[in-house]
């Protein structure tokens, strides 16, 4: 049953996210930690982290370490974790696999058509909103941030060192020309340090 359920929920993954791994992160969320608590807030949070650091899409990435962790903590062994990574990988590169070898020989005949550029301008402000809203979850990770009174400096703390953190890793990026690996682990580093 638990395969079934990975294979259906990471199929339905693979056949909304449009825009990639960064797109899908937040169905990704909805339906392995809050749909069916297959891990904890932590855990996603470690997983989008290691994601962007090995090599590969973030989406295939988590899907994979998603399945085996999925298995493993339900019961089964390392072998059906290992079969719980393959099921939820092959479901999450299925739709796009099949869509695309469907679909090629049309886009490219078609891909000068006012609909299909039509169909192209819709979607891409979709993408950025969906990435926009997987960086706020991240940022806004539930069980984080705690806001109350006794605990508000920390939050505040929190918040504040996160922002500067974005904007100095921005700032390096896009004016500086830093390298990705360089600023990673200065951002880690001053992860470690700040918190």
């Amino acid at each position: 049953m638990l395969y079934f359920l990975l294979f259906i929920a990471f199929l339905k993954m693979g056949l909304f996210g449009f825009g990639g791994g960064y797109a899908i992160i937040t169905l990704i969320y909805g339906e392995v930690v809050s749909r069916y608590h297959w891990i904890s807030t932590e855990q996603f949070t470690d997983i989008v982290a290691i994601s962007q650091m090995t090599p590969g899409p973030i989406g295939i990435n988590s899907a994979t370490y998603i399945g085996y962790t999925a298995a493993v903590e339900n019961g089964y062994g390392v072998a059906m974790g290992i079969l719980g990574s393959a099921v939820a990988t092959v479901a999450l590169v299925l739709p796009s696999f099949v869509i695309m070898l469907a679909l090629s020989r049309v886009l490219i005949r078609y891909k000068d058509h006012p609909r299909v550029k039509c169909v192209f301008a819709v979607l891409r402000p979709t993408v950025v909103g969906m990435i926009a809203a997987a960086s706020l979850l991240l940022f806004f990770e539930p069980g984080s941030v705690n806001l109350s009174t006794e605990n508000f400096g920390d939050s505040t703390w929190q918040i504040s060192c996160s922002l500067l953190l974005f904007v100095l890793a921005f700032i390096g990026s896009r004016f500086y020309r830093m390298s990705p690996i360089g600023l990673l682990c200065a951002s880690a580093l001053a992860g470690l340090l700040l918190f």
